[in-house]
């Protein structure tokens, strides 16, 4: 049939039918087609492919070609129980994946294809699928109304009626806000309620089920008003879907702000006797000074009353009693620091612990911690004895509860002799046990998410799947044969570093003490001579570009728009204003101007359109999946003579921004010294970003570090990993061995290192490294533990677990959990393998310290963009302070795409790719933005293009 047509026509009708063969679809033009299927094609036709410029895509040739290829591949025209069978198959297989439209129109077109039936095109086929999914989400709404009782709605409706009490709509749907008293009562009585509904498990949308999570972001986006459109039934489904899910959040939330607060009361308590004791010690300063005064004057009368000799020699009674108060204060802190904790508690937060315990259930799967669940059960029962005196026989839980330093607050002596238990000493000790216990989840929270148990944070399937797991991870199942090995490079490592540290001029051991290594720091290396050459052509060719330019022409290229699917039910704006006010959303959430801002700078759109765009658009997965689009159209496009290849490395550092701190995120940095969050960079070594995260000041660096390495999202594998000192640990070193890729810190503290032995026969031969060798790894402990170590770090990879649960559940309980013993051990391992290559070779400090450089440049970039509100996330919403990084990340990512092609533009050609040393090509980075301009108005024009042809000046 090819050899039928004409030359100048087969190349074109090849085309329309290999596409409607794999995709069931015709293409009506050649820009659908990348260039290498076309050239592909051509070879295979004996044709060329500027054949395909001259092809009739939408003439008359082109529908005859098209009916030719119908009739050829035994397509027959859908008849409507086709269209019937596709809608209900749509409904079955398709809507409970989740899938965007542009995924179940592909999918549609396979199944069209598989049945030899020609699908429908355009508003046809939308519409097939708008039914689908309505259909689908009714029969959804319908089995979660049917579960409802009529009290159940008569609930429901009230909450949404009295929207402004504590318990309703709205407030349900409020973030903790900051620790306080207040606070936890509020969220006590929010939490009290939901549970008080009973709502059925029916409406619980577990982990994995998407279309649940969108109509939750969509009930959390609406307005009680909104709601109470809703006709019934209908209503009182998405209500009760959100309440169920929301129960977690809710609980998580009261649990964290218990913690918070218990630790809060703490640390006012001793901050306020440090103040008070330095207060003290200022007014008798030199103490030695007046004792020698003192002396020379009883020396001199021996016979005077001590208020004619001893005070004026002091200097009066004051300061005498002033030193008696110090003494006291010194040898008592502990007890002054409680008593003030105790007056506290007693006076302001012991209301919390009534609330607090008639809406949490706690229990623990380890028998050690028994005795503190004992504890709080008993002040559970006895919530309405107001005796703050008790009997220890009348069924105090003391052992296991109350440590040996707090027995003698708790336990008194009464006139009899006795012992009495004071109630509000033992609720305080219950607290900070609780407390504790809850950080590293030995204890966990009954209808929590995030302090759920911490057995469904490891794989479920494990011991029937324990082979996949291994194989899956890389790992051999023999544990004696993975510690041979790791036995052998160990030995091999510490052989290699002693031989070569005697000719190592820029390494000397010092003996043992504090500082047992000497490494001579960096030489600076040659200037790169073109770099500012570079940038200012960048400046000549295109000046001033503005950044909302950047953002609209790397929508256009890559697409990325069209990952933000709306979370209602129907989409009532035109494909082109939508476009227009997600990109001026999106530049708004990105520089931190804000919605108004943006709205007051452009005719495009008001402040309450681009309020409903953000509400209904823009949500944490869509912009990770389109910041991952733009990521991996980096990654592709870049030129090798340029760029160098592709790596497999990729660094990560954090990054402190002030933020409103009427909330949990927020936290005082110690060493910022001053309140914000933490955003944590992923980036690879062209300075683009591959993952952020927003964290907590006090969060662990080490679970930042490896959540970004597993859930980056893009076509990178990352095999190396380059860290400060705050994002390593011997854990972490483990982790990142068993979840193969190799952790590479840079260690400020090198002085202070040690290097662990295999076994004690190797001392007497490693003599070079005598001063700086420390004890045997236990073996036997890795060995005992592997399989365990394997089943938490199948938790990480496999995601039924946060690298941060799993971390804290650890840290907390570092004697008694044996898996943590021999993460450690393992960790030591892997570590003293890393340090004998660190201390012995300089050009791997240089690549972890370059690699590391990359981030640091990074922040200078993401200061330029985020000029908004001077750099402070100003919120206080948890959900809007996350969607502000990420769309940070978004805009810093599009900003490295244009530049790329800016910089591969000029630096393609001849005379400048001559001109490039080697020294340029290391310096060279697409993060730059002199040439860019953030401010003025903000017009979402799509027509205008940025011309990236443009040539060299003559």
């Amino acid at each position: 049939m090819l050899a039928a047509k004409l030359p100048s026509v087969r190349l074109g009708f090849a085309v329309q039918l290999m596409m409607y063969r794999r995709i069931g679809r015709f293409v009506l033009h050649a820009e659908a087609l990348s260039g290498d299927a076309i050239a592909y094609l051509a070879e295979q036709t004996e044709t060329k492919v500027a054949d395909l410029a001259d092809y009739d895509w939408l003439g008359r040739s082109g529908r005859r070609h098209r009916a030719e290829i119908l009739d050829h591949l035994g397509f027959r025209r859908a008849a409507r129980q086709d269209l019937r069978d596709a809608t209900a198959w749509a409904r079955a297989e398709l809507c409970p994946l989740g899938l965007s439209i542009a995924d179940m129109e592909e999918r549609l077109l396979l199944w069209f294809v598989n049945l030899r039936v020609v699908a429908p095109v355009g508003e046809t086929l939308v519409s097939l699928i708008a039914t689908a999914r309505r259909t689908f989400e009714d029969h959804l709404l319908g089995a979660i109304t049917a579960s409802l009782s009529a009290e159940h709605r008569r609930q429901l409706d009230a909450a949404l009626a009295d929207d402004d009490s504590v318990t309703g709509f709205s407030s349900l749907k409020a973030d903790p806000g900051q620790p306080n008293l207040d606070n936890i009562l509020l969220m006590a009585r929010r939490l009290s309620f939901v549970k008080g509904l009973s709502l059925p498990s029916s409406a619980m949308p577990d982990g994995g089920d998407p279309v649940r999570r969108v109509l939750r972001r969509r009930v959390a986006n609406e307005t009680a008003w909104r709601m109470r459109q809703h006709p019934d039934g209908r209503r009182h489904a998405l209500c009760a879907l959100f309440l169920v899910h929301r129960e977690r959040e809710l609980t998580d939330g009261l649990v964290d702000l218990l913690v918070e607060v218990v630790h809060k009361v703490g640390r006012q308590a001793k901050n306020r006797v440090i103040k008070t004791l330095a207060g003290e010690i200022e007014r008798v300063h030199g103490k030695e000074g007046l004792l020698v005064k003192i002396a020379e004057a009883a020396c001199l009368q021996p016979e005077g009353m001590v208020r004619d000799v001893v005070f004026p020699a002091a200097g009066g009674a004051n300061v005498l009693a002033a030193i008696v108060r110090e003494h006291k204060a010194s040898g008592g802190f502990e007890r002054r620091i409680h008593g003030v904790l105790r007056a506290s508690y007693l006076r302001h937060y012991r209301r919390m612990l009534p609330a607090v315990l008639g809406v949490l259930e706690f229990r623990s799967n380890n028998a050690v911690h028994r005795p503190v669940l004992d504890a709080i059960d008993w002040l559970r029962r006895t919530g309405d004895d107001n005796r703050r005196i008790i009997r220890p026989e009348d069924g105090v839980p003391l052992d296991g509860v109350v440590p040996s330093k707090w027995r003698d607050l708790i336990l008194e002596k009464d006139p009899a002799g006795g012992l009495r238990v004071n109630r509000v000493n033992y609720e305080i000790c219950v607290l900070r046990a609780l407390r504790e216990r809850l950080r590293c989840k030995e204890i966990w929270v009954v209808g929590a998410d995030r302090y759920r148990n911490p057995d469904d944070d490891l794989p479920q399937d494990f011991e029937a799947r324990r082979a996949d797991y291994y194989r899956e991870l890389g790992r051999g199942q023999d544990a004696s044969a993975v510690v041979a090995g790791l036995r052998a490079q160990m030995s091999e490592a510490l052989r290699t570093l002693n031989t070569k540290i005697p000719r190592n001029p820029k390494v000397r051991i010092l003996g043992r003490g504090k500082k047992r290594i000497s490494i001579t720091p960096f030489e600076p290396l040659a200037a790169a001579p073109n770099l500012e050459a570079i940038k200012a052509e960048l400046e000549r060719r295109w000046p001033m570009t503005d950044l909302i330019d950047v953002l609209m022409e790397t929508a256009r290229q890559t697409g990325f728009l069209d990952e933000f699917s709306t979370s209602g039910d129907r989409v009532v704006l035109d494909a082109d204003t939508l476009r227009q006010r997600l990109v001026l959303c999106l530049y708004g959430l990105g520089t931190n101007a804000g919605l108004k801002r943006v709205s007051a700078g452009t005719d495009d759109a008001s402040y309450a359109e681009l309020l409903h765009v953000r509400r209904r658009f823009i949500h944490k997965e869509a912009l990770r999946s389109a910041t991952a689009l733009v990521t991996n159209a980096i990654l592709a496009m870049r030129d090798e003579r340029i760029w160098g290849e592709a790596g497999s490395a990729c660094a990560s550092d954090s990054t402190k921004i002030g933020a409103w701190d009427q909330n949990l995120m927020a936290e005082w940095h110690v060493r910022y010294q001053g309140r914000g969050v933490m955003i944590y960079w992923h980036m690879e070594r062209q300075a683009t970003c591959i993952y952020s995260q927003l964290k907590r000041c006090s969060s662990s660096e080490v679970s930042a570090m490896i959540e970004g390495v597993l859930r980056h999202c893009t076509d990178m594998d990352i095999q190396r990993h380059y860290v400060d000192s705050h994002g390593q640990s011997e854990v972490a070193f483990a982790f990142c061995h068993l979840l193969g890729f190799e952790l590479s810190p840079r260690l400020k503290g090198i002085a202070r290192q040690k290097l662990y032995l295999p076994e004690a026969e190797m001392r007497g031969l490693l003599g070079n490294l005598e001063p700086i060798l420390t004890r045997v790894i236990d073996w036997a402990l890795i060995e005992r533990q592997y399989d365990e170590m394997i089943k938490y770090t199948a938790a990480l990879r496999y995601r039924t677990a946060d690298p941060e649960a799993i971390l804290r559940r650890f840290a907390g309980a570092a004697v008694q959990h044996p898996t943590y013993a021999a993460l450690a051990e393992l960790g030591k391992v892997i570590k003293t393998i890393f340090l004998c290559r660190y201390i012995g070779s300089e050009d791997l400090r240089r690549e972890i310290n370059a690699g590391l450089n990359v981030v640091e440049n990074w922040n200078g970039t993401h200061s330029f963009i985020f000029f908004g509100k001077g750099g402070e996330v100003a919120s206080n919403r948890l959900e809007d302070q996350e969607l502000s990084v990420l769309a940070l990340h978004l805009l810093q990512n599009c900003l490295v795409y244009v530049n790329t092609l800016m910089l591969q533009r000029v630096l393609t050609e001849p005379a400048w790719l001559k001109r490039m040393t080697a020294e340029d090509h290391r310096g060279l980075t697409p993060a730059i933005h002199a040439h860019i301009n953030p401010y003025g108005r903000f017009d979402a024009d799509f027509s205008r293009r940025i011309d990236l042809d443009l040539p060299m000046a003559a």
